[in-house]
């Protein structure tokens, strides 16, 4: 299940925040703030969809995430190579460096993390 960009965001700030009450997240939104409702639906939202949970205090609701970050892009991109380069992820590679105008450096980094992902294999 994917994310609407709205939710993106605010899920973006979970992640960094760990656990956080409504006021804690409006907090790290830039002027114009969404409205408390607005939040509360999208963490409505999240949480029917099962990214977000929360415990109660009283009247108030302490949100955390129930998926890591790296599982929600590895899922994601998992998906990409599998709807747009055929299931390949030489293809996905071919045009990810091919398109996105990196740098030789980038490259070379690229290829240093690719290397180490080979010997970790061999192992």
């Amino acid at each position: 299940m994917k994310l609407s960009k709205k939710e993106e965001e605010l899920m973006e700030y979970l992640w960094s925040l760990e656990k956080a009450f409504m006021k804690d997240i409006l907090d790290e939104y830039s002027e114009p703030k969404p409205a408390t409702t607005t939040i509360a639906t999208l963490l409505k939202r999240m949480a029917d969809k099962g990214f977000v949970g929360y415990t109660t205090y009283g009247n108030s609701r302490e949100y955390y995430p129930l998926k890591a970050k790296a599982e929600y892009f590895s899922t994601h991109v998992n998906g990409l190579i599998k709807n747009f380069f055929n299931n390949s992820a030489s293809q996905f590679a071919s045009f990810f460096t091919r398109e996105t105008n990196l740098s030789e450096s980038e490259l070379q980094d690229l290829k240093k993390i690719i290397d180490q992902e080979i010997q970790k294999k061999k192992k």
